[in-house]
């Protein structure tokens, strides 16, 4: 692979639950950094101090008061602490930086919640993100029942919704998929590890 075309490339990685984006970022991560391309892998919301403190209000059981809103405001407060602390200077540097889930979360996530547009968020991530997207956006398709039935762990407070919003939110991702194609690439993910894999490598060649 020519590693000067992957300099100071931000790539994420997004799916419903139990998709195995968090699986497959690692690998990823790992091959990128064998072929000799230096790699920074983060997980949002999370990977800074504040960051962490925000995803354990956010996903805590006991938070069931929490407004869609103030939802979606506290993933962008993660997400620019992630990108002032982490994912800007690893880009300034060089770095291609591996995302596990980003504002694609947001916008098939909170999405229509208390009617909020995807307008509003793109406007309130443009200020977390400071301009700076990502250039791919990789999302793993899987229907929400068979991804649900992969979280083996206790439900945190977003898994626990009902089955009809995880499904939602699968279809929010393949209509931004549709919409921006130049943005976004949809795979399949009830594959084998490696076949996915394969085909996230073969992807990410073509930046």
């Amino acid at each position: 692979m020519e590693t000067s075309n992957l300099s100071a490339k931000f790539i994420v990685l997004d799916g419903t639950e139990g998709c195995g984006k968090s699986t497959q970022t690692q690998l990823l991560r790992d091959r990128l950094i064998q072929s000799g391309i230096p790699a920074l892998l983060v997980r949002d919301p999370g990977t800074t101090r504040i960051g962490e403190r925000i995803r354990q209000i956010l996903l805590d059981k006991e938070h069931t008061e929490m407004s869609m809103r103030c939802e979606m405001l506290l993933y962008m407060a993660a997400r620019a602490q992630l990108m002032s602390q982490l994912i800007t200077p690893a880009l300034e540097s060089g770095k291609l930086v591996i995302s596990d889930r980003f504002v694609s979360s947001t916008l098939a996530y909170q999405l229509g919640g208390e009617d909020l547009t995807g307008e509003e968020i793109r406007e309130v991530a443009e200020v977390a993100v400071q301009g700076r997207w990502p250039d791919l956006t990789i999302i793993l398709d899987i229907p929400a029942e068979q991804s649900l039935a992969r979280v083996q762990r206790e439900k945190d407070r977003i898994e626990q919704r009902p089955l009809e919003y995880h499904e939602m939110v699968r279809q929010n991702f393949r209509v931004l998929a549709s919409i921006e194609p130049q943005r976004y690439r949809l795979i399949r993910a009830d594959r084998d590890i490696a076949t996915i894999h394969e085909e996230i490598w073969q992807i990410i060649q073509t930046l």
